[in-house]
């Protein structure tokens, strides 16, 4: 009797002792390169305490739930709609989450948002030690402070109040003059900007990309797809600390995941559809057919389209799968590489990148 009063006594307690509630993330599959870990990030955000409907530890805790490695909060410094309710204090939103970005082992990046008019519209400043001394009203001074501070600066959505107001002006050619603009944002939410991608090629800044989040984030696993995603910026850096990432970046080893498509630098880019696309021997030949299964590793649905006579007119690798390929070639050609160019990869506004799939004989 004693001893089943006991074991009710203990599955009523364990019954009511309040549930450990599980952190779930859900990684975000792009391979590490060659020397290069691959870090999922976003340098655009915002919270309460600029025009953002979010506490800061929000932010965080998307972060952590739907994949990224790294991300910035970044408040603009010159609009703050809930003035009344929050003091200013510029540094406080990294304040408030640096130790739980710690412990979910999230890179947290102190930025701002530099906030005027277009032209010259608003750019981004990341790396940032203190972000007080940028309030400042001279638009210069506020890139001479982030340069003192290393930050790295990029130029916001250039396109977002129409294209004449977003085109190349002479404040970026002067902050581009004095070595303080170091790259330009191709993809903001929703909308890529050829425009400016050219412009980045043309004046080897590097390309970024990412969510401009105000609102709370819906996104999970399961509304995740290809086309429907947070647009984020891979950057390929040494080891993921601020100091590898802030490599990274200044040498422009960046890619943009943007819809289902992948942009970047042809170096990067040919890495990344090298890391993604596992291609198996045969396992079934017919003369000069042969079947084959060819593996995705990565978040895209990979489109190729033939270059030439030789192979599938097109393939489509749906991501993180496997997909059974009829390629009809002889030995020769397959040994040494069907010509594609993978479609969604962008090079340039328009440009898409060449590879070859090599079939291996065993």
């Amino acid at each position: 009797m004693r001893r089943a009063t006991a074991f009710l006594t203990a599955l009523i307690l364990l019954c009511t002792l309040p549930a450990a509630t599980a952190q779930v993330r859900h990684e975000i599959h792009f391979p590490d390169l060659p020397d290069y870990r691959t870090l999922k990030c976003d340098f655009h955000t915002h919270t309460v305490f600029s025009d953002g409907v979010v506490w800061p530890t929000v932010r965080i805790d998307e972060a952590w739930r739907q994949g990224l490695d790294v991300i910035a909060i970044t408040d603009h410094l010159e609009y703050q709609p809930h003035k009344q309710d929050l003091p200013t204090n510029h540094n406080r939103p990294y304040e408030l989450v640096a130790g739980r970005a710690r412990e979910r082992g999230i890179l947290l990046i102190r930025g701002a948002e530099i906030t005027r008019d277009t032209p010259p519209g608003h750019h981004n400043a990341i790396f940032l030690s203190d972000v007080s001394p940028l309030e400042t009203e001279d638009f210069y001074a506020v890139f001479d402070e982030a340069q003192r501070q290393r930050a790295f600066v990029f130029w916001n959505h250039p396109g977002w109040q129409g294209a004449e107001r977003g085109t190349w002006g002479e404040w970026q050619a002067k902050l581009y003059e004095k070595k303080q603009l170091h790259g330009i944002e191709i993809c903001n939410g929703g909308s890529y900007y050829a425009y400016a991608h050219g412009l980045a090629l043309e004046k080897k800044l590097a390309l970024v990309g990412n969510s401009d989040i105000h609102d709370p984030s819906l996104e999970t696993e399961r509304t995740r797809t290809p086309t429907e995603h947070r647009t984020l910026t891979l950057v390929f850096a040494n080891e993921k600390t601020i100091e590898g990432l802030r490599e990274a970046l200044f040498a422009g080893r960046t890619a943009v995941w943007y819809q289902n498509q992948l942009i970047g630098r042809e170096p990067e880019l040919a890495a990344m559809v090298s890391a993604c696309i596992r291609v198996n021997p045969p396992h079934h030949r017919a003369g000069n057919r042969v079947w084959v299964k060819i593996e995705n590793l990565c978040e895209l649905d990979i489109e190729l389209q033939r270059v030439g006579e030789v192979g599938p007119g097109r393939i489509k690798l749906p991501a993180r799968a496997t997909a059974l390929v009829r390629i009809d070639a002889p030995a020769e050609a397959l040994s040494a590489g069907l010509p594609y160019r993978a479609t969604n990869f962008l090079t340039g506004p328009d440009q898409s990148l060449s590879v070859k799939l090599v079939v291996p004989d065993r």
